[in-house]
Order: C-alpha cells, then sequence, then structure tokens
C-alpha cells in the first residue's frame, strides 16, 4: 500500500488491530470504576455482563459491515452507503468532535494520575505542561507512521493489561466474601440498581469501532477487523469484569465507597504496604498514553474518508505513511487549546460541557452504523452474507442497534441536548461543503457546454464540405 509521499506504509496485523480495540476501550476510567458502581452493590457486575453482551453484538456489527465495505472510516462508510452524504457526514462530524474533546479530558486525568506517580502536585504550568506532553506524545507517533502507531499501542496495551490482569487474577486468591456489599444497596429493587449502575457504566465500551474505523491500515480487513473488534471486546471485558470482582472481594465496601484508587487500594490490602498506589499510578499512565495513541489516529480516520467523498476540506485526505497528518494536527491542536482554557481560563463550565458532548457524540455513529446493517439486510443487499446467516446478523443488527439506543438513552438529558446542539452546527460545514461541489460541477458543466461534441464537430466539417 503506498501513500501520497510514495512510503509504503505498513499494515496492521491482527494482534496489533486487537491492541488497538483493547487499548481505546482501556483508558484511565477503569481505576475510578470499582469506586463508582460500588454504592450500588453487586448487581452492578451484572450490568457489566448484560453491557458486554450488547458490546460485543456491537463488535460483530462491525465485523459483518467490514467484510461489505472494507474501508478507512467504519461508521462513517457504513451510514454513507446506507443512507447518503448527509447521514455520513452527521457520522464523522459526530465522531470528530468525540475524539478530540475525549483527548484533552484524557491528558487532563493523566495529569492526576502523574502526580500520583511522582507523589507530588506541581503548579498549574507544570499540570498544564504534562497534559500537553500526553497529547503530543502520541501525535508525534501517530506521524511517524502506522508502523510506530501500531508499535505503540502494542507495547502500552501489554504494560497496562499485565498489571491490571495481575490485581484481577491475584485477587481472586484474596477474596473475602464478606467485603461484598448487598447484591443492591440502599434498598432499591435490583432492577433500579442494575439500570443506575448501568448509566455509569454504558461509556466502558466505546472503542469497540476502533478497527473498523482503521479497516483501511488492517491487513485483510474482511477477516481481521471483525476479529480484532471481537477480540478486543472481549478482552477489555475480561479486565473490566475480573478486576471489579477482585477489588469488590478485596476492598470492605464502606471503605470501597469512599476511595479514590480502588485499585491501589486493592493492592495494598492483597500485599501490605503502600507501594500499591505507585504500581497502579503507573499502570494509569502508560493506559492514558496508549489511549491516546490510539484516539490520536481514530480522531483523523472518520475526516480522512468523508475528506475522500469531498464531504471534508481535501487537507484531510492527505496521507503520509499511512497516517492523515492534517487530521491528527487538527485534532491535537483543538486538543490542546481546550486543554489550554481548562488550566488557564478556570472555565470549566465550558470544559464540562464539551465532555458532555462528547457522552452523546459517541453514540451517533454506532446507531447509524447498526440502522445501516439493519438497512442492508431488508433491501437484500446481502453480499457477502452466506447462506443460513441472515437471520443471526438480523438479531445481531438489531442488538446492536437496541445497545446504541439504550447508549444515547443513558447520556442522560443534559448531555443529550448539548451533543445534538454541537452536531447541528455541523451543518452549516456540510452546507459549505456541499455548496463547493456543486460550484465545481457546474462549472465543469458550463466549461463543457461551452466546447463543441464530436458529433457536432464532424456535422460541421460535412456541412463545410457539402
Amino acid at each position: 500500500m503506498h501513500e501520497t509521499d510514495g512510503t509504503p506504509a505498513r499494515r496492521f496485523g491482527l494482534p496489533t488491530a486487537i491492541a488497538l480495540v483493547m487499548g481505546n476501550i482501556i483508558g484511565g476510567g477503569i481505576f475510578l470504576l470499582p469506586a463508582s458502581v460500588a454504592p450500588y452493590g453487586t448487581v452492578s457486575l451484572l450490568a457489566f455482563g448484560v453491557l458486554t453482551v450488547g458490546a460485543i453484538a456491537l463488535a460483530l456489527v462491525f465485523g459483518r459491515l467490514a467484510e461489505r465495505h472494507p474501508r478507512t472510516g467504519g461508521p462513517y462508510v457504513y451510514a454513507r452507503e446506507a443512507f447518503g452524504d448527509f447521514a455520513g457526514f452527521l457520522s464523522a462530524w459526530s465522531y470528530w468532535t468525540m475524539t478530540w474533546v475525549s483527548n484533552a479530558a484524557l491528558a487532563v486525568a493523566g495529569v492526576g494520575y502523574f502526580h500520583a506517580l511522582t507523589g507530588g502536585k506541581g503548579s498549574m504550568g507544570t499540570d498544564l505542561a504534562v497534559a500537553l506532553l500526553m497529547l503530543w506524545l502520541p501525535a508525534l507517533a501517530n506521524l511517524a507512521g502506522t508502523r510506530w502507531v501500531g508499535a505503540v499501542q502494542l507495547v502500552s496495551t501489554v504494560l497496562k493489561f499485565v498489571p491490571l490482569l495481575f490485581v484481577a487474577v491475584v485477587g481472586l486468591f484474596y477474596f473475602d466474601p464478606h467485603n461484598l456489599g448487598s447484591f443492591t444497596e440502599g434498598g432499591g429493587n435490583w432492577a433500579g440498581g442494575l439500570t443506575a449502575s448501568a448509566a455509569i457504566l454504558l461509556y466502558s465500551y466505546v472503542g469497540v469501532e476502533s478497527a473498523a474505523m482503521s479497516a483501511g491500515e488492517v491487513r485483510d480487513p474482511e477477516r481481521n477487523v471483525g476479529r480484532a473488534s471481537v477480540f478486543g471486546t472481549i478482552g477489555a471485558a475480561l479486565v473490566y469484569l475480573l478486576g471489579t470482582l477482585a477489588v469488590f472481594g478485596t476492598v470492605p465496601h464502606g471503605k470501597l465507597v469512599g476511595s479514590s484508587a480502588p485499585f491501589s487500594d486493592a493492592v495494598n490490602a492483597m500485599f501490605g504496604g503502600e507501594w500499591g498506589g505507585t504500581l497502579i499510578a503507573a499502570a494509569a499512565v502508560i493506559s492514558i498514553v496508549g489511549a491516546l495513541n490510539g484516539w490520536t489516529l481514530m480522531s483523523a480516520q472518520a475526516p480522512y474518508a468523508a475528506a475522500k467523498d469531498g464531504l471534508f476540506p481535501a487537507v484531510f485526505a492527505r496521507k503520509r505513511r499511512g497516517v492523515p497528518t492534517a487530521g491528527v494536527l487538527a485534532a491535537s491542536v483543538l486538543a490542546t487549546l481546550l486543554t489550554v482554557i481548562n488550566y488557564v481560563s478556570g472555565a470549566g463550565g465550558v470544559f464540562e460541557i464539551l465532555v458532555l458532548v462528547t457522552t452523546f457524540s459517541a453514540t451517533v455513529p454506532y446507531l447509524l452504523a447498526a440502522a445501516a446493517q439493519v438497512y442492508f439486510l431488508l433491501t437484500g443487499r446481502r453480499d457477502r452474507v452466506r447462506a443460513g446467516r441472515l437471520t443471526r446478523d438480523m438479531v445481531l443488527a438489531l442488538g446492536a442497534f437496541a445497545f446504541s439506543f439504550w447508549l444515547v438513552a443513558g447520556a442522560g438529558y443534559k448531555a443529550v441536548y448539548q451533543g445534538v446542539l454541537f452536531l447541528f452546527a455541523g451543518v452549516l460545514v456540510y452546507v459549505w461543503m456541499a455548496a463547493r461541489r456543486t460550484a465545481a460541477a457546474g462549472g465543469e458543466d458550463s466549461a463543457s457546454a461551452g466546447e463543441p461534441t464530436a458529433v457536432e464537430e464532424r456535422a460541421a466539417e460535412a456541412a463545410l464540405r457539402g
């Protein structure tokens, strides 16, 4: 595969594609999740199980869609093929918004773990410098090409997966049932606890689409995108479920509810001392840097695919060493501006609104992609669907749609309100690009109209000879 600069780009193999999915799913949030859901009781483990089934269904649907359309852009490509340019644009715009805003949020969260690792608290200037370093080191890895993106993603995923899995597995040997709270805390019913804890956990699996989004950079995407999506989701689910169960069983429930570092408390409870905080803080920093590496690539893929179709400015369609450089730079600059605003102006309200926007923006591409699969199946566009698989694919597509719809509902009224406003603001960009395409097409038509056709030239010659 050769890019515009003539440099061959190395495609991702299956292990790297799995690492991309796992690395993007497992960011920094996992290190606080057990404490976040502990107030609802062990019913939250059931909620995790239900969400995992939905996430795997969505991963399987992305695999099926990649068999049909193995192109970079994933959800954008599927929405545009099914519903046209406008739906495709909304998917790309929404996804692009989510990536660069969430990158800023990840970098800010990483500063806290960095301080836990170094044992100190820096000034505002130091915090800003650390946050920007976390943003731009992954950006530089991306600008160096897909080879470096894949290497960083593989190494960081292994480095964060090992300590988390260590806590999850070893914690089972220290498991004490007396540490568990009741199935439903606070005297509520199990259905209410399930829904409440699920609302917190819903976004734990954002990133399941990562292999589909980078299908053009994955070797044999028709086979490997689906495998990477499913294996990566299952790997992340194992870490989530076993890790949360281990923390629940090693940290007394009363302490866990108020914990700000549940995994660190679990390590300290298992082995004594206070070194658990350092170990988990190191894993968290590695996890966030790895997630930023993957999400920086994702931030360039949706606008790249849209630009190839004339729905985003053409500069986003240029690649170097397999990576859309303009997309990487634009997302990194926007995330930098948002991070600077967060630290310098103290405009926490603005930052909070934009983070709310991401919670809704992440769901729009999922919903459209699942709907696209339902559309393809209902309209008889069943190419690449083997005989006997139609019913199963339809069940998976409807399950993925239901899961995506649940994500939208779980975002909350405020997030949906802010997200819809930002989504519709993108309509102006679509109008501008559509007008440019129409003007360009009109110019070509006018130029063609001013030139005589071959038939007209031959008729004129015949008339002169006559």
